[in-house]
């Protein structure tokens, strides 16, 4: 059965390995996004892995050979010796993400806080932790199998609480509340 797994790569050997995958016929998936580097004389726009150090694939656990004997390779993330799936409803929401062209980044792994559901928005179903910085909202998608994570920048008119929460209105009147007390 074909499912989704993270190989742990060396560092920097993200976009290598994706492509020496997909050229032996693996499907692959290297989530990136943007980001601005300043040198002396210019800037210039690079794409980083937004999980530094994994690239995903999908293939059939018993199958993994291949993959392994790509140079920058480590391993298969793994529970002892049993290839540990990663479900493809994750996967899809990465890559929703992505797809989406607002602000995504690599953020600090988080088990708790507020946790939303955008309900508008180009990327509207999917639920994460809320965090403000200034005036400005993101949504914490933690994907615990790396205990890594990724921040997407939000309008506030996008969420609401998961159900059995508080109520959308008085979720909203809290929103508006903290964020015109910052």
């Amino acid at each position: 059965m074909m499912q989704w797994f993270a190989l742990r790569v060396k560092s920097r050997y993200e976009k290598v390995v994706a492509l020496a995958a997909h050229n032996k016929g693996f499907e692959v998936f290297l989530p990136l996004y943007q980001i601005r580097h300043e040198s002396p004389d210019r800037y210039k726009s690079v794409q980083l892995p937004l999980f530094p150090g994994y690239v995903f694939s999908r293939f059939e656990a018993v199958h993994r050979f291949p993959l392994l004997t790509i140079p920058g390779v480590l391993h298969v993330v793994a529970a002892g010796k049993i290839p540990w799936p990663i479900d493809d409803a994750e996967i899809l929401t990465i890559q929703n993400l992505t797809q989406s062209n607002l602000q995504v980044e690599p953020w600090p792994f988080l088990e708790f806080g507020q946790r939303v559901r955008l309900t508008s928005g180009p990327v509207s179903g999917i639920e994460g932790f809320l965090i403000r910085l200034q005036s400005q909202h993101r949504v914490v998608l933690s994907l615990p199998i790396l205990r890594q994570a990724i921040a997407v920048e939000i309008e506030c008119n996008w969420i609401e609480p998961p159900a059995g929460q508080e109520t959308a209105n008085e979720f909203q009147s809290s929103m508006i509340s903290r964020t015109s007390s910052m």
